[in-house]
């Protein structure tokens, strides 16, 4: 595992990172993710020595609840966090989770703040929402010292009542206090502002560290985090690619290498390390099905390519004419190749608990097979083959799989598929004919799954380079509110399709569960 500075207790300059894609950023529309998901990515997020992992609500569901106490069973090392309103079951319901962090464990509460809030949402007068908030945080510390409380739609709220709670809360008990952008909509010099007054005008706040949650609608959730530790904020909520509700959250691989890059003007430093930031989006992709745009900052796939002459020649002379950090310093390997048809079950192995999947015996078994049946395919094999090979076996909870397809298709023939699937472990089989074949595939899948899901898009591109590559194909389907992304690979993009159809399907069912248990 690649190390990160020491933290002293004492060093002010410290940056906590608090991470809260397995809340807010499963809250996104197609970012759903069931309990072994989680936990895969809260084992990555452990080897980057993030400070404080948001395992979920644990009030929402029972599927958030059992998500929040398996992380809080299984993660040592950083703090786990459960988020709550503030009333007494939410809290009661977020300890009976956390509880088995011990101290690690943190009960995090919010009520709403601002005045459009307070009027509108929760009919509620200043008082008692400052009333409940201090109530909250009471009985949050009963069960725990480890307390954060957020002023929901903080930077909309009157400064003076926005000082007044923090106070409270802080006297109640509250050891981290959350000053959000909820809605993204502050600037920079707004939001330094608003925390340098805090610091000014709140009597006790030395007693808490202040932490800032910023939402990126206006594309400002980065800046806006920056402007807040230079102000004082010692916290950053963030997520893996900045992902989360709307247009995102703060990315948390964009946060940290700019603390990286420009300590000459930014005097702060963090624990997370920076070699696995890039293996983190790759995790979250595999895991979610939604990949980053190319250009996208730190982990894009064009982040580190030049094209243009002028820039091609600048780094053939010197790399930093362009290049204001190497790809190495955040987890992109320059040696692509990675395993071959003659690597062995343990290099195979330890290769995939690096990229953040760890299989049990049976799975793994049958990923190093399918590896050896690509190897054999292909001449080179990269680490995204092993993703995704390593995705489609790490699946759980699949009411739907795929067992084989015959298709016959041809320039005067009617495309024909035939699939054969297993649906709750029964075996059925349909033919249906389609406008092409990957058509007539995705008809015969929704005839055995009796499916009434609407297919929204669907994308091809291929993993790797050459006419081996594996395609990889995404698709985007909708049925009721819900609304899921699909992910499957092959080198065969046929059968590509089918996987990624099917994987939305089992998506779907899985947010169908998870309502339902909620109810």
């Amino acid at each position: 595992m690649a190390k990160a500075p020491a933290q002293k207790k004492d060093d002010k300059q410290i940056i906590r990172i608090f991470d809260t894609t397995l809340r807010d950023g499963e809250q996104a529309p197609g970012n759903s993710m069931n309990i072994e998901e989680k936990l895969r990515l809260a084992r990555h997020l452990q080897k980057m020595n993030v400070d404080v992992i948001e395992a979920g609500f644990p009030i929402a569901s029972d599927g958030d609840f059992e998500a929040v106490k398996k992380i809080a069973q299984l993660i040592k090392g950083p703090e786990i966090a459960g988020l709550c309103r503030s009333s007494e079951k939410d809290i009661d319901r977020a300890w009976e989770a956390l509880k088995y962090a011990g101290e690690k464990g943190r009960i995090h509460t919010f009520i709403a703040t601002s005045d459009i809030h307070m009027k509108y949402k929760l009919q509620m007068e200043p008082a008692k929402v400052l009333a409940s908030a201090v109530k909250a945080v009471k009985r949050a510390a009963g069960y725990t010292p480890n307390v954060e409380f957020s002023c929901e739609d903080a930077v909309r709220t009157r400064r003076e009542f926005l000082a007044e709670v923090v106070e409270a809360v802080i006297d109640a008990g509250a050891t981290t206090v959350n000053i959000p952008d909820t809605v993204g909509y502050t600037i920079p010099s707004e939001y330094y502002d608003i925390i340098r007054y805090l610091k000014l005008n709140v009597p006790n706040i030395e007693k808490a560290i202040i932490s800032v949650h910023c939402h990126n609608d206006l594309g400002l959730s980065v800046a806006n985090s920056i402007a807040a530790i230079q102000a004082g904020a010692r916290q950053v909520e963030c997520t893996i690619n900045g992902i989360g509700e709307r247009a995102g959250n703060c990315s948390l691989e964009e946060f940290v290498m700019i603390l990286r890059t420009r300590k000459d003007i930014l005097p702060f430093a963090c624990n997370v390390a920076t070699e696995l930031l890039t293996p983190a989006s790759r995790l979250l992709t595999t895991v979610t099905g939604i990949g980053v745009q190319p250009n996208k900052a730190v982990v894009g796939a064009n982040a580190f390519a030049h094209e243009a002459g002028i820039h091609q020649h600048g780094m053939l002379m010197e790399k930093t004419t362009y290049e204001i950090m190497t790809p190495e310093s955040v987890g992109l390997s320059t040696n692509a190749l990675v395993l071959g048809k003659h690597s062995g079950r343990h290099a195979f192995s330890k290769r995939l608990i690096e990229l953040g999947f760890e299989l049990d015996d049976e799975k793994l078994n049958h990923a190093f097979e399918r590896f050896k049946t690509l190897a054999d395919l292909k001449k080179e094999v990269f680490d995204e083959d092993l993703e995704a090979i390593a995705a489609e076996e790490s699946r759980v909870e699949d009411r739907y799989k795929l067992d084989h397809i015959t298709v016959t298709c041809g320039s005067f023939a009617v495309a024909t598929a035939t699939v054969q699937m297993e649906i709750n472990g029964i075996a059925v089989r349909t033919a249906e004919l389609g406008d092409g074949p990957v058509d007539a595939t995705l008809k015969a899948i929704k005839k055995l799954t009796k499916s009434k899901a609407k297919l929204l898009q669907y994308n091809v591109g291929s993993i790797t380079g050459g006419t081996d590559a594996q395609g990889e194909v995404t698709v985007r389907v909708s049925e009721g509110d819900h609304n899921v992304v699909g992910k499957g690979a092959s080198t065969d993009i046929i059968e590509a399709s089918a996987k990624a159809y099917i994987h939305a399907l089992n998506r779907l069912n899985f947010k169908q569960k998870r309502l339902n248990a909620s109810v």
